[in-house]
């Protein structure tokens, strides 16, 4: 079997198990084109042992205008499309200089992640995210026999 070039293949010997997240980096890496860009802004906060908090600048859009989609380990932010207008009622809009073009930001969320609540309030779109730490991964102390 040939293994693909990767920059984890020298941490592949001195790890036993991690093949799956090593391969889920290098997907991440690969597909990051796709998502490198700037827009929306956000930032990721850990505000617990468990916890952590995603924060996506959204100004004036509101929660109808914002799909959020967890799926396979991936969160998606991204707008719903708008018609066009053509030739229609603008609302009165002389210039619009506020941007609301289309956009699509991912977020690879480990397995153990839930997502516990979002909310979009004065332009913030705030997503909770809750490390579940199942009993079997806990620490335990090992009888020695």
């Amino acid at each position: 079997m040939t293994r693909n070039l990767s920059v984890w293949n020298s941490l592949r010997p001195f790890s036993v198990g991690f093949d799956s997240i090593f391969d889920e980096f290098d997907r991440m890496l690969e597909s990051s084109e796709r998502y490198n860009s700037n827009y929306p802004p956000y930032n990721i906060n850990r505000v617990g042992d468990n916890d952590y908090k995603i924060e996506v600048a959204l100004a004036g859009y509101s929660k109808d205008d914002i799909e959020l989609e967890f799926k396979e380990n991936t969160l998606t932010v991204r707008n719903k499309p708008k018609e066009k207008v053509i030739n229609g009622d603008n609302n009165g809009v002389i210039h619009k200089g506020i941007s609301t073009r289309q956009f699509e930001r991912a977020f690879t969320i480990s397995e153990d992640i839930k997502v516990k609540n979002a909310e979009l309030n004065n332009g913030l779109l705030n997503i909770d995210l809750e490390r579940i730490v199942p009993e079997e991964k806990k620490a335990r102390l090992i009888d020695i026999k």
